[in-house]
């Protein structure tokens, strides 16, 4: 028996949605018939990216421009979540950035705004969805963290405990707000042919995916499937789970 994703009715909200991951995602899940707010910093470049799904889907997403680095921003997003919507059903906290550098050179600033971006702009996102989301029963939380979370990375002191953070409030969210009918997950990429690697030499790269069973790095597709599995009720058992997509990969 085939099964089909099917979303519609449902709102999701997918942050860093301009290109890689986030594009991938927001596009699938529009084809699945959610209703798409999609949110980044580069307007220009965010307005392609729904542009796209237009094109492809019919429907235009709600563009939401936003700087995750501000405080302030989280609680500007939902407002024209609630103003666009009403109503959350799927969160997917994809926003985050690099932070390369040995032990001994991070400054103070550069550790504060990775764990901004990175980790605590994602909980802000997940408290407030999860208000949104217990007035309609329940939905589905996906969180993107990293294989460097779980393994550990030279020169991302400050990437990895980022999203290392990003997994305990994911596992913590998962158990506090299950009873809600609110599940909580984690997807955890490995090396994806996104723009976030594109300044890797050749010879790093090539490196990198030696360590890979399956020699080749992946596809932000390959990664905004899992996402749309989690977010849909196929997956209505799986709650508080971290799921690799690294083609197995060694650090």
């Amino acid at each position: 028996m085939a099964y089909e994703i099917d979303l519609s009715g449902r709102v999701a909200l997918v942050t860093g949605a301009t290109r890689g991951i986030g594009a991938s995602t927001a596009l699938l899940l529009a084809k699945a018939g959610a209703e798409v707010s999609v949110v980044g910093r580069d307007r220009p470049v965010l307005q392609a990216a729904a542009d796209k799904i237009e094109n492809i889907t019919g429907k235009l997403p709600h563009v939401i421009e936003a700087d995750l680095s501000d405080p302030l921003a989280p609680d500007a997003i939902f407002r024209a979540v609630v103003a666009q919507h009403k109503r959350l059903d799927i969160l997917v906290n994809n926003a985050g950035i690099l932070a390369d550098g040995v032990i001994g050179t991070f400054t103070l600033e550069k550790i504060e705004t990775t764990l901004r971006i990175n980790t605590v702009s994602a909980m802000q996102l997940m408290q407030l969805g999860a208000r949104l989301m217990m007035r309609k029963g329940g939905g589905s939380m996906i969180n993107t963290t990293s294989i460097m979370a779980t393994n550990g990375a030279e020169g991302q002191f400050a990437y990895a405990s980022a999203k290392a953070a990003l997994i305990g409030a994911t596992k913590s969210a998962a158990r506090e707000l299950g009873p809600n009918g609110i599940r909580v997950n984690c997807i955890a990429p490995g090396l994806i042919d996104t723009d976030m690697i594109a300044g890797l030499d050749d010879h790093v790269r090539e490196k990198r995916r030696q360590q890979i069973a399956l020699k080749r790095e992946g596809t932000p597709e390959e990664v905004a499937k899992l996402t749309l599995f989690l977010a849909s009720d196929m997956s209505s058992y799986i709650n508080g789970q971290v799921v690799a997509v690294d083609g197995m990969m060694a650090l």
